[in-house]
């Protein structure tokens, strides 16, 4: 099988798997005091100082969490108390899930700021934002929504689950997510980053676990192999991203392609064929790759990523192709051998 699913879940990384086994072999609980307890607190600390400063922050900034989704949920009920939440319309689930008021994005999938400042005019507001979307690739201008924020006293969410570890974070969020198998760590771990001095109301009660921020004994094998993943460069996959969409057939739309976006990742839309269509007949070809609106439970819907782009019709006609830190040098010409196969196939005429 080609992997091609990465913003779904990296391909683990071996010194992440290697740090995940050191942490299964600890039997001690880091809250306990005795010297098992005390040798899983030091394995739990040295893996906050390590994620804290390649993510450039101080430890005690840094809450662990189960994953990203957890991350956003609790930036969300921590901060959101007496302000009205403005979210994007391509964020994900977890945020959209909370009452809010969408930002329009532009037709390259990017937050329309103007928009924003208009929304920003009123009562104490808190933006949600991705760093960049999950399905186009599409980075939004962090450095301008930080700046409209930060001039109004709004407080700046950030979701960087996809751009952790794959393109460089701009300084200005009051608070920001990971997930650690988006980074090629196991899954189960994730972290909220907080700007020096805020504190948000747990999500999870508990023994006081993360300084009373997130309860819950923490998951030490996950966390050990997510700062290991983090610690490893970035892939290079541009030049193999960018020759997959330089070979497509005639009549596929990259979404977003005009847009800075992550090096890994491109939204294809081939006009007339059913996303789920285009997922099975890849999956039979040997091709693993996402709908561009999966969700966890395997349902395929309509992506309101694209509809928010502006597809209409269209936008339930979408793939996700993201490689993998350790995509093969061939990916690019194993996957067009088999779009273009299924191009034929498939399309309507």
């Amino acid at each position: 099988m080609l992997y091609l699913d990465a913003n779904a879940t990296e391909a683990p990384r071996p010194e992440a798997v290697a740090a995940a086994a050191v942490g299964l072999s600890v039997t001690g609980n880091p809250s306990s005091v005795h010297g098992q307890g005390r040798a899983a607190r030091r394995l739990l600390e040295d893996a906050r100082d390590g994620l804290a400063a390649r993510l450039g922050v101080a430890p005690a900034q840094l809450v662990f969490t189960a994953g990203g989704t957890e991350a956003n949920a609790l930036a969300l009920h921590g901060f959101g108390t007496g302000r009205r939440l403005l979210a994007g319309a391509t964020e994900h689930a977890v945020i959209r899930a909370f009452p809010h008021t969408p930002i329009p994005v532009l037709a390259d999938g990017t937050l329309d700021l103007d928009a924003l400042r208009r929304l920003l005019d009123g009562p104490p507001a808190l933006v949600a934002t991705m760093a960049a979307n999950n399905e186009t690739g599409t980075l939004h201008p962090l450095a301008e929504i930080f700046a409209l924020c930060r001039a109004v006293g709004a407080h700046c969410h950030v979701d960087a689950v996809q751009v952790a570890g794959r393109v460089a974070i701009p300084a200005g969020w009051d608070s920001l997510a990971i997930s650690g198998h988006k980074l090629g760590g196991p899954m189960g771990a994730g972290a909220l980053l907080l700007a020096p001095g805020l504190h948000p109301a747990a999500l999870v009660a508990g023994g006081g676990q993360e300084r009373g921020r997130r309860g819950g004994t923490e998951p030490l094998p996950a966390i050990l192999g997510m700062a290991a993943a983090a610690a490893a460069p970035p892939a290079g996959l541009v030049g193999l991203r960018d020759a997959i969409e330089a070979g497509l057939p005639p009549g596929v739309i990259v979404a977003g392609q005009g847009a800075p976006r992550l090096p890994n990742t491109s939204q294809l839309v081939l006009p007339g064929v059913a996303a789920e269509r285009q997922v099975m007949w890849l999956d039979q070809a040997g091709i693993c790759v996402s709908a561009g609106a999966a969700c966890s439970s395997g349902r395929v819907a309509r992506s309101h990523v694209l509809e928010a782009m502006g597809f209409g019709a269209a936008a339930g006609c979408g793939i996700r192709v993201s490689l993998p830190w350790n995509a093969p040098a061939d990916a690019a010409a194993r996957f067009l051998a088999a779009y273009r196969m299924m191009a034929v196939r498939l399309t309507p005429g």
